[in-house]
């Protein structure tokens, strides 16, 4: 599995709200970045679905994930100027240079903007740059741990297909 930093959730059973929330979000992010661990490009790019989804899609669209929740919703700046897709089913799409390697990176690398822009915050904080209007982060949280749990799901069902058919 690909490191990441963070605690694991079983580790933070005592601590604040906050805490465990941040644990189990991290964790759901080393599981959907660690989906492309040992896989060839050709694996991670294997489409065996009808919508855009490939298990390298899956983790780009995560790291979209993280800079709509935690840069939009954060600075209120326009998805243009942080230079992600207009729309969640664009953030699937690859390009000829995405890798592994490329996409595990740019991931992490969102997670930690995530973090850092979070740090300063508690769960009541409104956030207001969401096209849903003002919410707190404690609502974004949740919103975030279920999509990543609902992706980490879908990435382990293609990761079992791919894996089991070579």
């Amino acid at each position: 599995m690909t490191a990441f930093p963070g605690t694991f959730a079983d580790d933070v059973v005592g601590q604040s709200a906050q805490t465990q929330f941040e644990a189990f979000i991290d964790e759901h992010r080393r599981a959907l970045n660690g989906c492309l661990d040992g896989l060839t490009e050709e694996q991670a790019r294997r489409s065996l679905v009808a919508s855009r989804t490939t298990l390298l899609g899956l983790v780009k669209h995560a790291a979209f994930v993280e800079k709509v929740w935690f840069d939009e919703a954060v600075t209120c700046r326009p998805r243009s100027e942080i230079g992600i897709p207009a729309t969640p089913d664009e953030s699937f799409i690859l390009d000829d240079g995405d890798t592994i390697a490329s996409i595990q990176r740019a991931h992490r690398e969102a997670c930690e903007a995530s973090r850092r822009a979070t740090s300063g915050l508690g769960l009541d904080d409104v956030l207001r740059g969401n096209r849903r209007g003002p919410l707190p982060l404690r609502w974004v949280y949740l919103h975030v741990l279920r999509e990543l749990a609902q992706h980490c799901g879908h990435a382990e069902i293609l990761r079992e297909q791919i894996v089991n058919a070579e």
